[in-house]
């Protein structure tokens, strides 16, 4: 079942809200007046007049400024890993209401590298996390496990065989290489085994794609086993949710000692 916590949190202010100032308006001053047991704050009054405050706090900080999030796959491995708990940037790429997600405030677009968040588009009641590597005017292809920006490589150095902890054990032995994207340099997976297009995941087969205006082409780092734009299209700009840059907590049960990785708490994402 799917709970759409941004609409939760702003119906639950509305009440709270509406309660405790329709009490302040018509009827707090009628039982001070009346006194005696009459005078005694109804438990919903009570109850709504402590939790607003909180709740309205709640929403303006994951509306408009951090929300957390949780790795819940290994598409992003190994910059991001299976119980990553981590934080992302609201206003990035503009300031939107809740619920709507209408842009009121612009404050800047995308760059290739940024690791994003968004509505995954075939449907967005599920958040996504992959990494820019098209913004609009690009002309991506991806081929013999290279990425092609405008035609060019994206340069790719060799750091070695790969061992996986945890839940990411799976991805022991797979290429771990170093990708440079203009300035932005983070590590990817490869798999030389692997077809560059699995099953299902053909978007690119039959050559290159040029980005639309108002449009993203993201890629897993775990090149090999991550579903994005090389299989279903394009990010439109209004899902975007923000720019990640924080990793908060770890928590993965399949860890050999201790289900919490403690030196991945307060990492920055490259």
């Amino acid at each position: 079942m799917h709970f759409d916590f941004p609409l939760i949190l702003v119906l639950l202010t509305f009440f709270t809200g509406g309660v405790w100032l329709i009490d302040a308006l018509f009827f707090a001053r009628k039982r001070k007046q009346g006194g005696g047991d009459e005078a005694v704050e109804p438990m919903l009054v009570e109850y709504s007049r402590s939790f607003f405050p909180v709740i309205l706090i709640v929403l303006l900080l994951r509306s408009f400024l951090v929300e957390p999030f949780r790795i819940p796959s290994g598409s992003m491995m190994p910059t991001l890993l299976v119980g990553d708990f981590i934080l992302v940037n609201k206003f990035s790429y503009g300031v939107r209401l809740p619920v709507i997600n209408k842009k009121i405030i612009d404050m800047g677009e995308p760059e290739r590298g940024d690791v994003v968040v968004f509505r995954y588009p075939q449907n967005p009641k599920i958040d996504y996390i992959k990494r820019v590597v098209g913004v609009p005017g690009d002309r991506i292809d991806y081929e013999k496990k290279t990425l092609l920006v405008n035609g060019e490589p994206a340069p790719q150095t060799p750091v070695g065989i790969y061992i996986g902890v945890g839940a990411g054990t799976s991805m022991t032995g797979a290429l771990e290489n170093v990708e440079s994207l203009g300035e932005v340099e983070h590590k990817v997976l490869i798999n030389p085994m692997m077809p560059d297009f699995s099953l299902g995941c053909r978007v690119l087969a039959k050559g290159p794609i040029t980005v639309p205006e108002g449009h993203y082409f993201v890629m897993g780092d775990n090149r090999d086993n991550s579903n994005d734009s090389r299989c279903w299209g394009l990010v439109p700009e209004e899902n975007l949710a923000g720019r990640a840059f924080a990793i908060w907590m770890n928590w993965d049960s399949k860890l050999a000692n201790f289900p919490i990785d403690w030196g991945r708490l307060g990492t920055g994402i490259d």
